[in-house]
C-alpha cells in the first residue's frame, strides 16, 4: 500500500474492501480503472457500489495539517473534501472483512495482516516473539 500511496501522488491514500450487502456501511464510490474516488456515501439506500473504507488509511502529512484541533471525524469531513479536489486513491483489500467494526473481526483483520507480513515481508516483524492467533466468543 506504501508503493502504492507514493506512485499516485495524491494526498490520501484509503484501503476498501468489497462486500455483499454495502447497505450497512459507508461506501466508496470511485472511479474502478483509476482508484479515483468520486464521493462518500454513509448507509446508502440504493446502490451506489459494493466498496467500503476498511479503515486503513495513509495520508501525506499536508493532510494532517488541515485537521483542526477538536474532535474530527476524518470520514466525515477530512476525505469529503481530499475527494472533491480529486486527491484520494483506494487500493483494495483482496480479502473480504465483512462486519469489521467489531472487536472480534478487527483482531482477525489484524491477524490477516500479520499473516500476510509474515509471508511476504517477513523481515519486517520482529523474530523476538512467537504467537498465535485464537478468538473465542460465539
Amino acid at each position: 500500500m506504501i508503493q502504492f500511496h507514493k506512485a499516485h501522488g495524491g494526498e490520501a491514500s484509503i484501503m476498501v474492501t468489497k462486500v455483499d450487502e454495502p447497505s450497512k456501511y459507508g461506501v466508496v464510490v470511485m472511479e474502478e480503472a483509476t482508484g479515483m474516488v468520486e464521493k462518500f456515501v454513509e448507509k446508502p439506500k440504493i446502490f451506489v457500489g459494493n466498496k467500503i473504507n476498511a479503515g486503513i488509511y495513509l495520508l501525506n502529512p499536508s493532510v494532517l495539517d488541515r485537521i483542526q484541533l477538536r474532535p474530527t471525524s476524518i470520514e466525515k469531513e477530512v476525505f469529503p473534501k481530499i475527494a472533491s479536489r480529486a486527491k484520494t486513491l483506494c487500493n483494495g483489500l483482496t480479502r473480504v472483512l465483512d462486519g469489521y467494526w467489531t472487536p472480534r473481526d478487527y483482531i482477525t483483520g489484524l491477524r490477516l495482516y500479520l499473516d500476510a507480513l509474515r509471508k511476504n515481508t517477513s523481515s519486517k516483524l520482529s523474530s523476538r516473539f512467537s504467537y498465535s492467533w485464537k478468538c473465542f466468543g460465539p
